[in-house]
């Protein structure tokens, strides 16, 4: 994602503050709302976690004391300039209560059937989006992939050539777990350039507009 512009932002409209919408770039939940100033900003940026500006508390960081920090891997600036949207890594809940987020336990599917597939591919990318930041360290399928070009590029190539001998032999089944394996392979093959499910998506929005 592009760094944040500061200077994009219209701190005078809230006396020195812009809202923060935490959002858990995992599952997509808002977390949290809280404010930040310009130096809240500063700090968040220089150090990949979630600083805020409170009027009674001041300056604080999040998880300081509690350990729930939220490393930071997106800044996002609402239209209008004074409001950000964060997209976090939270290292635990978000609300004082012990819960997840401050907007209560919120009622999904996966609770009850043990899984929801619903927004499978934002969370890949998120997860590939992580693994990516921490970049040398992991000893993980994906870390491995993201560290070593010729490796990904390689797993790409096999996995294209895998999906289309199963659909020249008609095996649907194959053909599904093949596709799934290349979806995984592309998203870790752009993610060195920069590129995320985002601006694919984004790609296939202006074709079809």
């Amino acid at each position: 994602m592009k760094p944040l512009d500061l200077d994009r932002l219209d701190f005078a409209k809230g006396g020195g503050l812009v809202t923060v919408v935490t959002q858990d770039i995992r599952t997509g939940e808002v977390l949290m709302v809280a404010h930040a100033d310009r130096e809240a900003l500063e700090k968040t940026v220089a150090t990949g976690q979630m600083h805020y500006r409170s009027r009674s508390r001041g300056l604080w960081h999040k998880g300081a004391t509690s350990g729930n920090t939220q490393r930071v891997l997106g800044l996002l600036p609402d239209c209008d300039g004074d409001t950000v949207l964060a997209l976090v890594d939270p290292a635990g809940p978000a609300c004082h209560t012990g819960q997840v987020s401050c907007f209560g336990e919120v009622e999904r599917e996966e609770r009850a059937t043990g899984f929801d597939d619903r927004g499978i591919l934002d969370r890949l990318d998120a997860t590939i989006a992580i693994r990516a930041s921490e970049p040398g360290t992991g000893s993980s399928y994906t870390a491995r992939l993201l560290a070593d070009r010729n490796l990904r590029l390689k797993k790409l190539g096999e996995e294209a050539g895998e999906l289309a001998v199963a659909c020249a032999d008609g095996n649907a089944g194959r053909a599904t777990e093949e596709a799934a394996d290349l979806i995984y392979h592309l998203l870790v093959a752009v993610r060195p350039l920069g590129v995320s499910l985002a601006d694919i998506r984004a790609a296939l929005a202006r074709r079809e507009r």
